[in-house]
């Protein structure tokens, strides 16, 4: 049986702050100078004059049990159990009370809606979160509704010292304070509760129980029937108290957390937008606790500035040290809490706080307690039963930051440091073997590497196939990346090699890149500190990897090949196939279109050796990339099919989405307009079935491509919009460059000159930014036809003359003949009539030569306006007849164009 704090000094000082008054206003109210109240609370008088112990009594509006328990404890006799001291008045209602605005019109608006019942709220929230001061402050606002009366009663399930109140002596003081004799109180728990129920019949009361240990506690306490409102607060949740409505409360969020402490500070000058206000909230965790007692310290030291009290939080290595005022202090408060957990979840309580991370599941929860799942499960559950962690989504578990500071203080109070290091290893030896197997699930290939370090745990979650694989890492990306920053912190260089791998697949997909080119590069070095040749070959891939992603090409081939390198070195023709294909994506992206086939097919040769598939179907749909950007059409889509077949096969939703996407590409530049949206719209459709953000801006790209050429403006806009937002959001400029760049052809397709302009200009900075020369060429081709449209002939002329230049380097063909149609369309508006049926006769015959029919009608219907410039009415109308049928069975926009052309030679007749 625990004693109140101090004796008479602790209860005195517990009984004021529940009456919410401070020292000042006591001493007034008991006629007693402020100084002897000081001395009682701090015990300078240990045994205070009966007269004095009187006069505080009725300040305090003691009566029955609770006064008789102050009198015993003023004479120096321990008091048995928690006091109840049930009032007739409310606690003071603070004037800085801040938010909860919802909540309060929430529980105002169950009050109108009781229709003659008793209402019921359990109020609860972690310590520290106002539960209390939410109580009084919503009691004072419906008070007027309640003319029954109003009774606040202290409870004490989280009072140091004192035990919980008895539900009978609850029950007694009740009774008192609604006006029942001492005489006619009876005995046991069943007479009371009869007696306070039939008291309270048809009354309309406003009852505060703060402070409930539980539903047990409380439930002999309601009225029985009338229009009371019962408000009961508690760092429970009480989900056995019958149809009670919950109100739990959060953190406040930043705005309000930074008005409450200017409020509380009363410094003047001191402004909500103080960078050192919004710096000290964020400290405090947005709890409502700990901001006032940073603001109290502020208000009673004048020469301290926000600033100044932020940087010290900030650089404390303890911040709940410096959270206190007097002896009222956060980690007290969670101290009461921590003490009414059994010895068992004390200690998951304590191993929480090692996690790196905000949050855990049962799985992770077991690897730090030592423990199966089911019985971490329980454990958690229990510990959010008593608002210590909160669950953000199923099954999922978080501590508050300062909870978790508390946490992991205790831990290094009471546990060995052989314990710690135990349950730490156990969680990273955890999450670095589930990674690798997510890793091995989303990358979609076989790697060659080193076994997981460490030992495998006894359970994990069961990962079947990438979808799920990628769900679990993406839940537990934050997770994953605190470990990583501990074992970089830590010097654990077994441990970051393994992390970072197999968090490679998942910041390949979501990025920022130029995190992930941070994480790869401390593997390298971990790496390097081991003297882990084939670690750092599988880092330097990674690397690379995701440099050709960000378009830094130059750099991506000196990684890749520094990797390939040590890979022949070690004689691992696996991890040689995998940089090859890589290197062929980079010389792809540099414009090295031989070199880029070449290093393709060699990685297709390994992989067929090893008789790896996947490494097949990777290998043919990057070959196919290049082959139509060399304007090998047919065979462009035979690699695509084959590697489409493989991916359905082995059922790789996402190889099947990425082949799709650029077999779609290939049919756009074809002319089969209608298959390629087909495509395109299957891959788009796989992409956000899978969550992959760079998939989607890649098929919204080369959709818009299509949906411009068949005229659907405003949906081309809509899919460039949300590809531009989606290459920014992941630092692709790559992506950003051919976004702008579509979105200036159809701005151009729609007349908005500038504009298109605009866009093409930009898009032909960040192109000559990265080198990228296909890129370049198309942004330059596109600017000479707004030019051209503009009437700006010289510039066109240059900046057409320029693409074609470089197009004819890159050996790209379906670049040239469309260069060469747009430049014969100018010679035609500038009157070079010779010059115009000459560009426009070497894009025919290269348009047949690859099978782009779209060029191909481009390059008739110039040739037919050539015609008709000259007087060949005839041979003119025949060359447009011929480019509109073949516009029309593609369903492409120019089709129209065409047609009006053709109707209005109807309408003028033959020439005379």
């Amino acid at each position: 049986m625990a004693e109140p704090p101090a004796g008479f000094a602790g209860l005195l000082r517990q009984l004021r702050r529940e009456a919410r008054l401070t020292q000042e206003e006591l001493a007034a109210a008991a006629g007693l100078s402020v100084r002897a109240v000081a001395y009682l609370e701090r015990g300078v008088v240990s045994t205070p004059q009966k007269e004095t112990v009187r006069l505080l009594a009725d300040a305090l509006g003691l009566t029955g049990p609770a006064r008789a328990g102050f009198e015993s404890a003023a004479r120096g006799q321990p008091v048995p159990g928690g006091v109840a001291a049930a009032t007739r008045t409310l606690p003071r209602d603070i004037a800085s009370f801040t938010g909860r605005v919802r909540e309060l019109e929430q529980l105002a608006e169950a009050v109108a809606e009781a229709g003659g019942v008793v209402g019921i709220h359990a109020i609860g929230g972690m310590a520290g979160i106002g539960k209390t001061a939410f109580a009084v402050h919503a009691a004072h606002r419906l008070a007027d509704r309640f003319p029954g009366g109003q009774i606040f009663l202290q409870l004490h399930g989280h009072t140091p010292g004192q035990r919980p109140v008895d539900p009978e002596d609850a029950l007694a003081s009740l009774l008192l304070t609604a006006g029942v004799a001492p005489a006619q109180i009876p005995p046991g728990l069943e007479a009371r509760m009869a007696l306070w129920r039939d008291r309270l019949a048809g009354q309309q009361l406003l009852l505060i129980l703060d402070d409930a240990a539980g539903s047990e506690q409380v439930r002999p306490l309601l009225p029985g029937t009338g229009s009371s409102l019962v408000l009961v607060t508690s760092r429970r949740h009480l989900s056995a108290l019958d149809e009670a409505a919950v109100i739990s409360l959060d953190t406040l969020p930043a705005d309000q957390a930074a008005g409450l402490l200017v409020r509380l500070a009363g410094r003047p000058g001191l402004g909500a937008g103080d960078p050192g206000v919004a710096e000290i909230t964020r400290l405090c965790g947005y709890l409502p606790l700990a901001i006032g007692m940073v603001a109290r310290q502020l208000r009673h030291h004048p020469a301290w500035t926000a600033a100044g009290r932020a940087a010290e939080l900030a650089a404390a290595a303890g911040r709940l040290e410096l959270m206190a005022t007097e002896n009222v202090s956060v980690a007290a408060a969670f101290d009461l809490s921590y003490a009414d957990l059994d010895p068992d979840l004390q200690r998951l309580f304590r191993r929480l706080g090692l996690h790196p991370g905000a949050e855990a599941d049962q799985y992770a929860a077991a690897a730090l307690d030592g423990t199966e799942p089911v019985a971490a499960r329980r454990g958690l559950e229990a510990l959010y039963d008593q608002y210590l962690l909160t669950e953000p989504a199923p099954g999922r578990y978080r501590m508050h930051d300062l909870i978790r500071e508390h946490a992991r203080a205790l831990a290094d109070r009471l546990d060995p440091d052989r314990d710690r290091d135990l349950a730490s290893g156990r969680l990273l030896d955890y999450y670095q073997h589930i990674a690798a197997r997510a890793e091995a699930l989303i990358a979609r290939q076989t790697r060659p590497g080193p076994a997981v370090p460490g030992a495998v745990p006894t359970a994990m979650p069961g990962l079947l196939g990438p979808e799920q694989a990628l769900a679990w890492a993406r839940v537990e990306r934050a997770s994953l990346l605190a470990c990583l920053d501990h074992a970089v912190a830590t010097g654990q260089h077994l441990r970051i090699i393994a992390l970072t791998a197999g968090l490679a697949g998942l910041l390949r997909l979501d990025g920022p890149w130029a995190e992930a080119i941070s994480h790869h590069q401390a593997a390298i070095e971990a790496a390097r500190h081991l003297s882990d040749r084939l670690s750092h070959a599988n880092a330097l891939h990674d690397l690379g990897d995701v440099r050709w992603l960000m378009g830094e090409y130059r750099a991506a081939a000196r990684d890749l090949e520094r990797a390939l390198g040590i890979y022949r070195d070690l004689g691992d023709r696996l991890g040689q196939a995998n940089t090859l294909r890589y290197l062929g994506a980079v010389r792809r992206g540099t414009d090295d279109y031989p070199a880029a086939a070449r290093d393709l097919e060699r990685a297709l040769g390994i992989y067929r050796d090893l008789g790896d598939r996947l490494g097949q179907a990777y290998a043919l749909y990057y070959l196919g990339d290049v082959r139509q950007l060399t304007g090998e059409y047919p065979a462009a889509a035979r690699d695509l099919e084959q590697a489409l077949g493989i991916y359905r096969d082995l059922g790789d939703r996402l190889g099947q989405a990425n082949a799709l996407n650029y077999l779609g590409n290939v049919r756009q530049l074809t002319g089969e307009y209608r298959a390629a949206a087909r495509d395109l719209e299957q891959a788009l459709g796989i992409y956000r079935d899978l969550g992959d953000r760079l998939g989607q801006a890649y098929a919204l790209r080369y959709l818009a491509a299509v949906r411009q050429l068949t005229g659907e403006y405003p949906a081309t806009v809509q899919a460039l919009e949300q590809a531009l937002a989606i290459s920014r959001d992941l630092g692709n400029r790559f992506g950003q460059a051919w976004a702008l760049l579509y979105l200036g052809i159809v701005r151009r397709a729609t007349g908005d000159y500038p504009a298109a302009a605009q866009n093409l200009e930009q898009a032909l900075g960040i192109s000559r930014d990265l080198g990228d020369r296909f890129g370049e060429a198309w942004a330059l081709l596109y600017l000479g036809v707004v030019r051209r449209a503009t009437g700006d002939y010289p510039a066109a002329a240059q900046d057409l003359e320029q693409a074609l230049g470089i197009l004819r380097d890159l050996g790209h063909r379906g670049g040239k003949v469309q260069a060469l149609n747009e430049r014969g369309t100018l010679h035609l508006v500038t009157g070079d009539l010779t010059q115009a049926e000459g560009c426009h006769r070497q894009a025919l015959d290269l348009a047949r030569a690859i099978g782009s029919s779209w060029n191909e009608a481009h390059a008739l219907a110039g040739l037919g306006r050539c015609a008709l410039a000259v007087g060949h009415a005839t041979q003119g109308e025949a060359l447009l007849r011929q480019a509109l049928e073949i516009f029309q069975r593609a369903g492409a926009a120019e089709a129209g164009d065409v047609s009006r052309e053709l109707a209005t030679l109807n309408q003028a007749g033959p020439p005379a």
